[in-house]
Parts: structure tokens; sequence; C-alpha cells
């Protein structure tokens, strides 16, 4: 008899072998396809360098790394992240589901240092999201809720408010790069939990600040600047009011003192002039004054709008599709 037994056997083992591979395949598809990804790969010395210096864990610089981070100019990057959220809307990064690409935009102008670190970090944690399985991913957007409903930041609460109406589904994706980039003190719980993605992640938090310093930091001195415009604005305004009182008084006087002399009355003539002289004086006292608060606020409007240009260069620096308008004074 042929050893159909035997032979049996081994199949069975077989289909078994292949069950318990194609199992494993499935639990590891993750590990598989990013070892697919990263064979071979050359990490850039730029992308390279981003990693560090936003202090990336290992786990993380697996994640970034998975995506083959680019660095790009103008015409590539908007090609490669076209901005789908209006012309008003800047882009410095993106992120392409799911583990398919990292793109950052390329920032030259030394006052925006820290842009591409900040963008790196936060385009990471969107794939790292990505990543969390559906009960990670529930806790996390607990933890990342209930801190957003205490946030008082004005700034990020407009942030979100712009998400909510342009990736309402994106929200808590988006609260979950953005916290962990731009807040320097989160709840122990957010804190601990991206102790996995960075060593120090108050080196992020710093870059972020440094940039948005060089916006916030002229938008101070704009406001402070229109304030000093308006006050000085309603000072000539009531100078001038004031001078104009006085030239239709003065000149009444000076009518009324060419009578006097032009009738013969000498003496009642001198008698006038000295309080009319000293009328004179404080008219173009005032003149004087109204003229130099002119010219200081003629200065003052100059140099607001060099630092409107400043701010609207620097916002357009940022992205290459911004068409932002920036006001000026008058």
């Amino acid at each position: 008899m042929p050893p159909i037994k035997r032979h049996r056997y081994r199949t069975l083992l077989s289909v078994l072998i292949l069950l318990v591979i194609g199992v494993t395949a499935i639990s590891q598809r993750q590990a598989i396809y990013d070892y697919a990804r990263l064979y071979n790969y050359q990490v850039p010395a730029e992308v390279s360098n981003l990693a560090t210096v936003t202090s990336m864990t290992d786990k993380s610089r697996h994640d970034f790394y998975v995506n083959h981070p680019h660095i790009q100019d103008k015409q590539t990057f908007n090609q490669s992240c076209p901005n789908n959220g209006g012309e008003q809307t800047i882009i410095l990064g993106c992120y392409i589901p799911v583990q398919n690409g990292i793109y950052i935009y390329r920032v030259a102008d030394p006052q925006l240092n820290g842009v591409q670190e900040v963008t790196a970090a936060h385009e990471m944690l969107h794939g790292a999201y990505d990543r969390l399985n559906q009960k990670d991913r529930q806790h996390i957007d607990g933890l990342l809720e209930e801190y957003f409903s205490h946030l008082t930041d004005q700034r990020l609460i407009d942030i979100f408010a712009a998400y909510k109406k342009s990736e309402p589904n994106d929200l808590n994706n988006e609260m979950h790069s953005i916290f962990a980039t731009e807040v320097a003190n989160l709840p122990p719980a957010l804190e601990n939990y991206y102790k996995q993605y960075f060593i120090n992640r108050q080196k992020v938090v710093a870059y972020a600040a440094q940039y948005q310093l060089a916006f916030s930091s002229r938008k101070d001195q704009i406001t402070d600047l229109d304030s000093k415009l308006r006050s000085l604005k309603i000072q000539i305004d009531a100078n001038q009011a004031t001078l104009k009182e006085q030239d239709a008084r003065l000149s009444a006087q000076r009518e009324a003192l060419s009578n006097i002399l032009n009738s013969g009355n000498t003496l009642g003539y001198n008698s006038q002039v000295d309080s009319f002289n000293s009328s004179i004086q404080s008219y173009n006292a005032l003149v004087g004054t109204t003229k130099d608060e002119i010219n200081q606020y003629n200065k003052l409007v100059e140099t607001r709008n060099a630092i409107a240009v400043e701010t609207q260069n620097l916002a357009q620096e940022l992205n290459s599709n911004s068409n932002l308008q920036t006001q000026t004074a008058r």
C-alpha cells in the first residue's frame, strides 16, 4: 500500500504552516510594510538632522523615516502638497496616508528658524496617529478632547475653530500634533504618552515659540504704534480745531485794530497791540507744535507700515500660495 497516511500528514502540516505564516503576515503587516519601505533607504542628512534636533526617539525616527520625508522648495512642494484650503491657508507640510510620504516646505529666512523643525515633528505625529490601533486611539482621543475642553490659549482656539470648518473629521488628529509641538505644559497623562516620541519635547515647543515670535513681536509693535497714532491724531485734530477758532478770532481782532488805527485813535490802537501780539505768539507756538506732531505722526506711520510689510513678507515666505494682504495705516 502507498504511504497514504504519511503523505496526508505532510500535506496537512504544509497547510498548517501556510496558515500560520498567513496569520503572522496579517498580524505583522505593518512591520513587513515598514521593512519594505526602509530597505536600502538612505536617510538624507537634512532629514536626519531634523529628527536629531527635535529629539525624536528611535520609535518616532522609525515612524518619520518610513514616510521618506522630503524637504522641498516652492514649486515641488506645491505639487506634493496641493493647497485645498484656499489662498488664506498657510501650508508648511503634509502627511500622505497611509505612511506614503511626508513633505516639508523649505523656509530659508533665518527669522523663521524653527519652522521646518516643528513641521517635521508635526507631520511625524500624523503618521504616528495613523498607526494607533482603535483602542489606543480612543484612549488618546479622550485625553486630547479633555485637554481641549479646558483650552485657554486664544491662538490655538482660533486654529482649531478653523480646522472645525475645513477638516472637521481630522480635529483630534490635529490636536495630537499641535498639542505636542506647541504647548509647553500638558497634563501628566499626555506628557507620558508623548515621551515615546520625544526625548525632550520642550525642544520642539521652543522651536515653535521661536518662529512664532517673529510674528507676535511685530504684531505687538503694530498694536503699540496704532495706539500712539490714535492718540496723536486726536491731539492733532484738537489743535487744528483750536487753530481754526483762533485764526478766525485773530483775523477779526486784526481788522478791528486796523479800523481803530485808520480812525486816528493811535492811543487806543497801541493799548491793544501787546495783547494782540501775545495772542499771535500763542497761535504760532500751537502751529509749530502741531507741525511737529504731524511730522511725528507721519514718521510713526512709515515705521508702522514698514513693520506691516515685514509681517506680510514673512507670511508669504511661509507659503508659496499665500496672497495675504496686510492692512497699512494712512
